[in-house]
């Protein structure tokens, strides 16, 4: 039987989304339906779907404040249907802070919220200074430099594992 699939996200610069849409292609390969909307243009309906897929990219080190308020204001619907959570950042690119028990930013949202997924995952995401606006750029390359990652400002670097994000997809397939 198939499974109605919405996947909600937030995304600063894209990549998330560019995750959702490899999560929806996967899902719609096994025939299950999948619909895929940004936090910005949700209608707040989660009728009609028996899974929901929440996705959030870090910025600052905190998830978009929508996804939060989703999350706390629908708590009831999403524990009356399969859930999964999954959050994009760049402190993920380190194989040490790579899951959701280990990744700081992960830890952090789930002890501030009550809501818990079925499953959740954390994926590492990308980084492009020269699309990042001045002060972004210059506030990102501090953090980097600080975590000891690239702070060249003409980077562009995609530090997501494909085959983790795959490996998810089919988790979700079987909720």
């Amino acid at each position: 039987m198939s499974k109605n699939t919405l996947i909600i996200y937030a995304t600063v610069d894209g990549h998330t989304g560019k995750i959702c849409e490899r999560l929806q292609k996967i899902l719609s390969e096994k025939d299950q339906p999948v619909e895929l909307v940004n936090i910005e243009a949700f209608d707040g309906d989660l009728s009609g779907y028996d899974r929901v897929i929440i996705g959030a990219s870090i910025r600052y080190g905190v998830h978009d404040k929508k996804i939060t308020e989703l999350i706390n204001t629908r708590q009831q619907e999403l524990e009356s249907k399969k859930t999964a959570f999954f959050s994009v950042n760049l402190v993920a690119r380190k194989p040490e802070k790579s899951s959701p028990e280990t990744n700081p930013y992960v830890v952090k949202f789930f002890k501030k919220i009550s809501w818990r997924p079925d499953i959740a995952e954390t994926f590492a995401g990308m980084l492009d200074y020269p699309r990042y606006s001045f002060f972004d750029r210059t506030m990102i390359r501090l953090i980097m430099w600080m975590t000891k990652g690239p702070t060249d400002p003409k980077t562009v670097k995609e530090f997501t594992n494909w085959e983790k994000v795959d490996a998810f997809g089919k988790k979700l397939a079987s909720l």
